[in-house]
């Protein structure tokens, strides 16, 4: 057993880990206008740079209560239970047991009345002399990681899903606004209208289109409305509510959040570390790893113990006496010796399903880096759209009222009157669906970083290091 003992210690059949090296860029290539030296742990809340006390809030209590990650949650402690299950098969099983039996015999067979009594303890040990058992944990622990991993994928996910409806929330509830008060403008122009044609100064003509003018920008306010209130849904199933719930506190008209000034984006290793789903890969990588060691070890021979030890007697009475003592102690072993090629083909196979797990991780890094360039070359660009369609409102704004103060000198017609209204209208609207574009890109783009997720201490319980 001491020998058995030292072997299942230093041998395990298959191939030992290592995790595959992999060549990452220096820098991003998009990386123009985004600057920052931000730490990788700084991305743990980084919505919180957005400076909007309702977005953190929304997203402490989805945190909280939304379902998938609850859900994420259970399957975690799952793989727990799942990795100490397999732990559990590298020590001896040991029970207790015992019996009692009667029996008579009938008068034809000679007559008379036998019983008999037991009790003990029995153990069973299956040696793992070729590291079955050790690769097995492994495969359970590797599994664990990746399903932990997992739960923290479904978080960033679910912080990025949370304040991208938020923004568009807000983004509708700014549209409508700029709907409203261009509506309150055209009114004006209408009764102006109105007026003048009153005085003869204007025909029907001028009138009707300041009413189709009108009519056709409120026209826009249903749509709104609609976005507005699916949106504001969309929140509340991420918050695991009830359609509505979130009504009182969510349609207090309030502007967009501001971008920040500074973006930490780290360098591409970085990413490789802080991504959930690139650790779910390699993790999962490893676990199939670990499961090939397990199909060659099925190739080798088992050996087992197993044992007992107890009192036995034909009295009750007599179990405790020194000659009721008994035991046993069985080792066998077992070697597969033709099976047609079975274990060879299922380790052939187990070898397969682990290339296509490095396959995945590749993929799931290049796609990373990916997605990474394509959030900064997106907030690059709608930063810059922004600016200049700030600028294009100004103007806009400006032109709307020279054409009104025109107008009304009569020194231009009124359908100028009518294109300098509906280019502002336009070009506000455009502005406020920029602003949101970046703000947009910039989740994305920590999306893509793995933000919103910290790793837990060392000091933490299981159930605190979930997140």
């Amino acid at each position: 057993m001491l020998l058995a003992g030292l072997l299942s210690g230093c041998i395990a059949v298959g191939p030992d880990y290592r995790s595959p090296e992999t060549a990452m860029p220096a820098a991003w290539t998009q990386l123009s206008q985004t600057t920052g030296a931000w730490q990788v742990q700084d991305l743990s809340s980084w919505w919180q740079q957005l400076d909007d006390p309702r977005l953190s809030s929304l997203i402490s209590e989805a945190l909280q209560a939304n379902l998938d990650l609850q859900a994420a949650r259970s399957r975690l402690r799952e793989a727990r239970a799942r990795r100490n299950v397999a732990a559990a098969g590298q020590v001896p099983e040991i029970g207790a047991s015992g019996q009692a039996a009667f029996s008579e015999t009938s008068d034809d067979t000679g007559g008379g009345s036998r019983e008999s009594y037991r009790a003990g303890f029995d153990a069973s040990w299956e040696l793992d002399l070729f590291g079955r058992t050790r690769r097995t944990v492994e495969a359970a622990e590797a599994d664990l990681e990746a399903t932990e991993a997992s739960l923290r994928d479904v978080q960033v996910s679910l912080i990025a899903e949370v304040a991208t409806g938020y923004i568009e929330l807000r983004t509708s509830q700014l549209r409508r606004t700029i709907t409203q008060n261009n509506l309150t403008a055209q009114s004006e122009t209408l009764q102006l209208v109105t007026w003048r044609a009153e005085a003869g100064l204007a025909d029907r003509q001028e009138v009707v289109q300041a009413l189709a003018n009108r009519e056709q920008t409120r026209a826009q306010m249903p749509r709104l409305e609609t976005d507005i209130i699916q949106a504001r849904h969309r929140l509340e199933l991420l918050l695991g509510r009830q359609p509505g719930s979130l009504a009182e506190r969510l349609d207090n008209v309030a502007d967009l959040p501001t971008l920040p000034t500074r973006i930490g984006v780290g360098i591409p290793a970085d990413t490789l570390r802080q991504r959930p789903d690139i650790v779910r890969a390699e993790r999962t990588l490893a676990a199939e790893t670990a499961r090939l060691g397990v199909a060659e070890a099925a190739r080798y021979p088992s050996f087992a113990l197993s044992g007992s030890i107890g009192v036995e007697a034909l009295r009750f009475a007599a179990l405790t006496s020194s000659g009721a003592a008994a035991g046993s102690l069985i080792a066998g072993v077992s070697a597969p010796l033709f099976d047609g090629g079975r274990l060879r083909n299922q380790a052939l196979i187990q070898d397969e399903i682990r290339h296509q797990a490095e396959i995945a991780y590749r993929h799931t890094i290049l796609t990373a880096l990916q997605e990474v360039e394509n959030s900064l070359v997106a907030l690059v660009r709608a930063e810059q759209r922004r600016t200049t369609l700030a600028d294009a409102a100004a103007a806009a704004a400006e032109a709307a009222g020279l054409a009104q103060l025109r107008y009304r000198g009569g020194v231009i017609d009124f359908q100028a009157v009518l294109d300098t209204e509906r280019t502002r209208l336009s070009i506000e609207d455009s502005l406020a669906s920029s602003r949101a574009e970046a703000l947009l890109a910039l989740i994305g783009l920590y999306k893509a970083l793995g933000g919103g997720w910290s790793t837990p201490t060392a000091a933490s319980s299981d159930d605190e290091k979930l997140p």
